[in-house]
């Protein structure tokens, strides 16, 4: 009677630990994907809703324009100096501002890129000599 004490006791502490362990895994899975997705989202719609006429733009399939007119799903943007426009879904819209501009924000390094820079060690190269050339040569 005292082993069936012992085995029920050791069962019902591996349930929850066990218990525990899925509910960390949730937690980590919300902040690490689900959260930032959401404020990626946000931020995403917040650019979106606030263009304005003559604002620059380019859409997810890579066509750059000028804003000329704005409804609330759609967005018209004159593409050349012929006054061709085209008229595009609001959530077609990939990033806002001018070229120049979009340029200089994708070769800004983040704050990993950064980092990554400081601590990685900077290789110099060798000068080849004939005793270098000779080794290699001999390996």
């Amino acid at each position: 009677m005292y082993t069936n004490f012992a085995v029920a006791t050791a069962t019902g502490g591996g349930l929850s630990s066990t218990l525990i362990m899925v509910v960390i895994m949730v937690a980590i899975f919300y902040f690490m994907l689900i959260r930032p997705e959401n404020k990626r989202k946000k931020e995403a719609e917040n650019m979106r809703n606030s263009l304005k006429k003559g604002d620059w733009l380019t859409t997810i399939g890579g066509v750059y324009g000028r804003v000329v007119a704005i409804t609330d799903r759609t967005v018209v943007i004159e593409t050349s100096e012929d006054r061709v426009r085209v008229e595009f879904l609001k959530s077609a819209i990939g990033s806002v501002g001018t070229l120049d501009e979009q340029a200089a924000a994708q070769q800004r390094p983040g704050r990993k890129a950064a980092k990554n820079e400081e601590v990685a060690p900077v290789e110099e190269d060798q000068p080849e000599t004939e005793e270098n050339t000779e080794e290699h040569a001999e390996e």
